[in-house]
This record gives C-alpha cells, sequence and structure tokens, in this order.
C-alpha cells in the first residue's frame, strides 16, 4: 500500500453512500488484499464480504449500500488488539480504492451479523463496516454524529506523546524520525474519538499504552479501546515502513508506571 500517509490525513468515516454497487474491478482487489493482511500477533483475522438484504442486516446510521465486510478472531490473549489492527490495513486499503468505510461495533444489529459471519464457539467478531461510494452530501444524521462526538478534533501531540517518561511530554522537535509516524497516530480513528493511545519514547523505543476513559468499561471478550490501540500500532507500524524506519514488534513492558492509570500493550524498537 503506497502513499499511506496520504491515505491517514484524507480518509475519513462514512455513513452516506451513493446507492453504487462497487465495480467488480474494486471488489476483487478488495478480497484478494483481505488475504494478505497480518498483523504483529500472529493471529489471523477471517473478513467476509456480507449483503444487508440477503442476510437481514440492519444499521440504522447507514445508508445506500447493501454490502458490508466483517472480521472474525479466535478470542485468545491479544485478539482485541491484532483484530483493530488488521482491520484498519483492510480499511485503509478500502480507501485507497476510493471506497469508503465505517468502523461499526455498537450501531448495529450484532447478534444477526453474527450469524451471518459464523461464529465459533471460541470466536468474536468485534466489528463490522458498510463498503460503497461515498455519497455527495452526508445524512442529517450522519452531520449530527459527526459533530456530537468532534470527530474532526483531535488532542494536542504533546498530551498524547512523552519524552522517557509520562513525566516528560515529547516535542515535536524533539520526536525527530519519529514525527511523521506519530502524528499519524494522533489522527488514527477511535471508537466515539475517545484516544485511548499514551506512547513514551524511551532508549529508541516507542511504547504503547492504554488510557481508558472515563465511564468506558468493556465486558467480557470484546474490548473496544484495545482495538483501538490496534489502529493505532498500525499507523505507527505502516507509516514507519513508508518512512523507512527500521523497526521491530516486541512486548516487554519497560515497568515505566507503577499505577493502574495506564495499562501496557507494545512497543517498538527502532533500530
Amino acid at each position: 500500500m503506497k502513499q499511506i500517509t496520504e491515505h491517514i490525513r484524507h480518509r475519513r468515516s462514512v455513513r452516506t453512500f451513493d446507492g453504487r454497487e462497487l465495480n467488480e474491478k474494486d471488489k476483487s482487489s478488495l478480497c484478494s488484499f483481505m488475504e494478505t493482511i497480518e498483523n504483529p500477533y500472529k493471529i489471523p483475522v477471517e473478513f467476509k464480504l456480507m449483503s444487508a438484504k440477503d442476510n437481514g442486516l440492519v444499521c440504522p446510521v447507514v445508508s445506500g449500500t447493501d454490502l458490508y465486510v466483517g472480521g472474525k478472531i479466535k478470542c485468545v490473549p491479544g485478539a482485541n488488539v491484532a483484530f483493530g489492527y488488521s482491520f484498519e490495513m483492510l480499511v485503509l486499503y478500502a480507501q485507497s480504492l476510493g471506497i469508503g468505510t465505517v468502523w461499526l461495533g455498537g450501531t448495529m444489529n450484532r447478534p444477526v451479523f453474527e450469524k451471518t459471519m459464523e461464529l465459533a464457539a471460541d470466536e468474536m467478531m468485534p466489528c463490522a463496516s458498510p463498503l460503497g461510494y461515498c455519497g455527495k452530501k452526508m445524512s442529517f444524521r450522519e452531520g449530527m454524529m459527526r459533530k456530537a462526538i468532534k470527530a474532526d478534533e483531535r488532542l494536542p501531540f504533546e498530551e498524547l506523546f512523552f519524552d522517557g517518561t509520562f513525566n516528560t511530554p515529547l516535542t515535536k522537535e524533539r520526536a525527530g524520525k519519529l514525527l511523521g509516524a506519530l502524528e499519524m497516530v494522533r489522527l488514527a480513528p477511535s471508537a466515539v474519538n475517545k484516544q485511548p493511545w499514551r506512547v513514551v519514547v524511551a532508549d529508541n523505543t516507542v511504547h504503547f499504552y492504554l488510557k481508558r476513559s472515563k465511564g468506558y468499561s468493556h465486558e467480557g471478550k470484546l474490548d473496544m479501546q484495545k482495538i483501538d490501540m490496534g489502529i493505532a500500532l498500525c499507523h505507527f507500524a505502516l507509516t514507519s515502513q513508508e518512512n523507512n524506519l527500521d523497526i521491530t514488534f516486541v512486548q516487554d513492558d519497560p515497568k515505566l508506571v507503577s499505577n493502574a492509570e495506564v495499562e501496557y500493550i507494545a512497543s517498538y524498537r527502532v533500530e
């Protein structure tokens, strides 16, 4: 996927589509790409295209398309983060083809989607997305939703990224060669735009932490904010690769915090 930075900057969630079916070239390219998607956790995600009409799929916030894509994954440690990483790769590839998407977690009739995905007892379908070509104008409902969650706003750089410890904000000047990748992390989408990632750069290693939003709990196997962390890791990795940085994925908690305010997720070592 070339020009990943451009795709990240220009993508937005699309809920209003123009009614056209995907052309065969775009659908074929998307299906082929699905087969190649991997994540650093080495946990496979199985994708499936679904017709709303044929399967009774309902999402009240989406209009103008019949096609959805879902993903399922084994319920194993790291599954939520791995899913977020893999599904975001699909979302960004769709963007490169001019196909609109939006992450759906709670606004769909989940039991019907899960039945259509044919989940096994040890699997989950964290999210799905409609697929189609963006409508010329947003619906009133879509516009109100984006306004409510301040969809186009992001937290300041210094509130998300830290230098050595959580006590020292990272400036853009100090970020150096990592600035581009970190900025793409800052622009990542997240559930209700909560932006739960916090990142500490220390000793040529970029450590990702989850800071849970107040009142935003998770139940059972599904953890939407860990899915958000997977999206952030994906943005960092793809942008680093585009910028010719030599990175290695590691899971080795540096013990930079001694309280439960943040939870260590993973790191990238930069050579």
